[in-house]
């Protein structure tokens, strides 16, 4: 599972015990820190911890802080700079050289649009969908906190803010999510200052294992960590069942030709044609190369495999086109020298991963330019 979906599991389980709980969220990052805005844990009155805003160094004071917003009852913004290696609270002495923003929002249960059931809702879709954080750098102003969530097709829930605020709002979550990046902002409205931090939370990537042999169960279970939604189809039930692919991993017994008929296709779809039967692989790309929404297509074996497709494919008429070549990845799977299952699953899935974030598969220590892009941090000044 995701982190936010074990957070939010969690959450629904101390509403049924009518447990308080308090939701912390990391809302602004400058310089570095272990984990980027967006990050959260929720810790209940009892001082249980689900989740993360660091790599453990903030988590001990982030316990005493969110307990303390618990005890007052209201949204507390509390700012960290990992750069003083002198700093008692961080203790930890990272070296991360970041100022770190935590928002804390005790949770009421009573509210049916509090940050947890907007959370709730955003991981329940299919689509991305922005989450609107609204806080104030001054610390004695009021922190809105987790206000609204909206889709890319202008559906809104949350809180309603003062007009000008609200459609400013709106108007920031619409240009991320068409940009695909969350966002900082600071809204000048009637000469006050808005701080928005607006996150794009994107659908969980669904990964389709086309072949249900032993080598597809592990790629399955470490599919699963990640809390990437897994399918596996195969014709042979043998195989193909939830005996073998235990876990949330949805199993279909199909004929190549009719493996798609079950599966909703999206810019998340991600396909590993795996069956170890080549006549069954090659059926179900031809299938693919007909769905323009797919993001990766991974063919299992050897390059003679692949360019014997391709030729057949030609054979019949059927061009592959410039774009479909470019999503196809034969043979799959990053070079990091992999032999057993277990290590051909993690090159599989390196490899996905570093497609659907654009990014290229090297090693960091040959960046030049800091881990993750500090640009995105800053805010956009807009005075309306």
């Amino acid at each position: 599972m995701r982190e936010l979906d074990v957070i939010i599991a969690q959450y629904l389980q101390l509403k049924t015990r009518v447990v308080r709980c308090v939701l912390a969220t990391l809302v602004h990052v400058e310089g570095s820190s272990y984990r980027r805005a967006g990050a959260r844990m929720l810790v209940d009155e009892y001082g249980n911890i689900t989740g993360a805003i660091s790599g453990g160094c903030l988590e001990g004071d982030a316990l005493r802080k969110a307990l303390y917003a618990l005890d007052v009852g209201k949204n507390k913004l509390v700012t960290y700079d990992t750069s003083d290696e002198d700093d008692a609270v961080i203790g930890a002495q990272l070296g991360c050289n970041g100022i770190i923003q935590v928002l804390f929002e005790p949770i009421d249960y009573s509210d049916r649009d509090n940050p947890c059931e907007l959370l709730k809702t955003v991981v329940e879709q299919e689509v991305p969908m922005a989450i609107c954080i609204v806080f104030d750098l001054d610390k004695t102003q009021q922190q809105l906190g987790t206000i609204l969530t909206a889709d890319e097709n202008g559906a809104v829930l949350g809180r309603e803010l003062p007009e000008g605020l609200h459609q400013a709002v709106l108007i920031k979550s619409n240009e991320a999510i068409s940009d695909g990046f969350s966002c900082f902002a600071e809204l000048i409205i009637e000469e006050k200052a808005h701080f928005v931090f607006t996150q794009i939370q994107q659908p969980p990537v669904k990964l389709v294992l086309v072949g249900a042999g032993n080598d597809a169960q592990i790629l399955a279970q470490q599919a699963e960590l990640l809390g990437w939604k897994v399918t596996v189809t195969d014709g042979r039930p043998t195989h193909a069942n939830k005996e073998r692919f235990v876990g949330s991993c949805q199993v279909i017994v199909t004929k190549p030709e009719e493996t798609l008929e079950n599966i909703n296709i999206d810019q998340q779809s991600c396909f590993v044609l795996m069956s170890h039967n080549y006549n069954y692989d090659l059926s179900v790309l031809k299938l693919l190369l007909e769905k323009p929404k797919i993001s990766y297509i991974g063919i299992l074996g050897p390059s003679k495999k692949y360019d014997r497709m391709l030729n057949e494919l030609a054979d019949k008429g059927i061009v592959v086109s410039k774009a479909d070549l470019a999503k196809i990845h034969a043979p799959v799977g990053l070079d990091i020298g992999a032999e057993t299952p277990a290590e051909i699953g993690l090159s599989i899935l390196a490899e996905i991963q570093s497609v659907l974030t654009n990014k290229e598969a090297r090693p960091l220590k040959q960046k030049t330019e800091p881990i993750h892009d500090t640009t995105a941090n800053k805010f956009q000044k807009i005075t309306l």
